[in-house]
């Protein structure tokens, strides 16, 4: 039977470093302590890094066979902490690889957490790695791994930041169900909607700027347009006047480079004023801000293969898709509640944009890999009040052919 929610203990070693090495994972039951799952291997010779992070994968590969959601994996190794946290560089390459197959892992689950615990409270997982050293080594295992179930230890107090992310995801799923961006909710219809019963959004990505030109990773930082990207802004804007001649709000990201391509657009559809709303706002890429993608793999590769792979992985520093998607839903949700029935342009950057679209579409994580979106490209969806979606464009550029 599934579980809600486990904790994982997990911990390597190796004698000589690198030396005979090998692993142990425990996933437990956070209210009872019982022991649901044990994990332990030789692995060969390797260095203890490498055996802790086939431990937290072990432990990960077991709380999904148990179809665990919510997952804490705790470890006395503060490296393999920092590192999943996305505060710590991965500077080993052979540590890479490890990282981004646990973060992998890590996007299976609802919410996962990962907590450094002292040596003392790690005993069983340490056991059980210190059994698979002495096999490895070619030595009877000492002392048999305790099997008791320890006394129970919640997940995270009432008002931790466990809970607290815990009662995100729920308002996540809550939300995605009010804006009928949830599969499992959303009514299915082969029937072609009336476009006035829905509120309208007309999605657009700011116009150039130098970051895009250089291809360089532009979060929060403040860019201007380019002089094309003022020149794409006025041909999206005529292309947006063109879909609806008279919008009833034309809402933003608060950077300089959303603002300016929205106030053009404003000037064509009835002016408007242009309301900031920060839930628009791009991603933040940290550390990588202003860097260009050719240095990120070369100087982040474990961190970059990391984020690549689940979206609940962050940039050093900066913030994960799962919180971007977080707040751009509740933009939509309010700006569904507020227009029921009108038509609202959204001028904003293409990860708020892309991750948008794929809750529209009921599409998976892979879809952010897979979708371009051009600067200055326009997408329109239609969200209904009984929670009915119906994407009608995706990045449209035809507007763009003569700039």
């Amino acid at each position: 039977m599934a579980v809600r929610a486990v904790v994982i203990e997990a911990d390597g070693g190796s004698r000589g470093n690198p030396g005979p090495a090998g692993y142990g994972a425990v996933v437990r039951d956070p209210e009872t302590g019982e022991v649901l799952a044990e994990r332990s291997a030789g692995i060969g010779t390797a260095t203890n890094n490498v055996a802790e992070y086939r431990g937290l994968i072990a432990g990960l590969e077991a709380a999904a066979e148990l179809g665990a959601a919510e997952v804490e994996a705790r470890m006395d190794s503060k490296l393999v902490v920092e590192q999943m946290c996305g505060r710590w560089q991965i500077k080993h390459p052979g540590l890479r690889p490890l990282a981004a197959q646990a973060a992998g892992l890590v996007g299976r689950f609802t919410a996962v957490r990962f907590t450094w615990i002292p040596r003392e409270r790690n005993k069983h997982a340490d056991a059980l790695a210190n059994a698979a050293m002495d096999a490895a080594a070619g030595r009877a295992p000492a002392v048999a791994s305790p099997r008791a179930a320890e006394p129970p230890r919640e997940v995270a107090g009432p008002d931790s930041a466990a809970r607290a992310a815990a009662r995100e995801v729920a308002a996540r799923a809550a939300t995605a169900k009010a804006t009928g961006t949830d599969p499992a909710t959303t009514p299915a219809s082969w029937e072609p909607r009336p476009t006035e019963e829905g509120t309208r959004l007309i999605l657009v990505r700011h116009g150039e700027t130098e970051r895009t030109v250089q291809k360089q990773y532009s979060g929060r930082g403040d860019v201007p347009l380019t002089a094309r990207g003022r020149a794409q802004a006025r041909a999206t804007a005529a292309r947006v006047a063109a879909l609806a001649p008279s919008v009833a709000a034309v809402v933003s990201s608060p950077l300089s480079r959303c603002t300016a391509t929205a106030r053009a657009i404003a000037a064509l559809v009835g002016n408007p004023p242009v309301r900031p709303d920060d839930d628009l706002i791009e991603c933040d890429f940290g550390i990588w801000e202003g860097r260009t993608f050719a240095e990120v793999r070369d100087g982040w590769a474990g961190e970059l293969d990391a984020w690549l792979a689940s979206t609940r992985i962050a940039p050093p520093e900066g913030e994960s898709f799962v919180a971007v998607a977080e707040r751009t839903g509740r933009a939509v949700d309010r700006l569904r509640s507020a227009y029921p029935g009108e038509t609202v342009v959204v001028v904003s950057h293409v990860s708020p944009i892309k991750l948008v679209l794929r809750d529209a579409l009921a599409a998976g994580d892979a879809f952010l890999h897979r979708l371009y979106l051009d600067t200055a490209g326009v997408s329109v969806l239609d969200l209904y009040p009984d929670g009915g979606v119906a994407v009608r464009l995706v990045n449209d550029t035809a507007h763009l052919t003569d700039i």
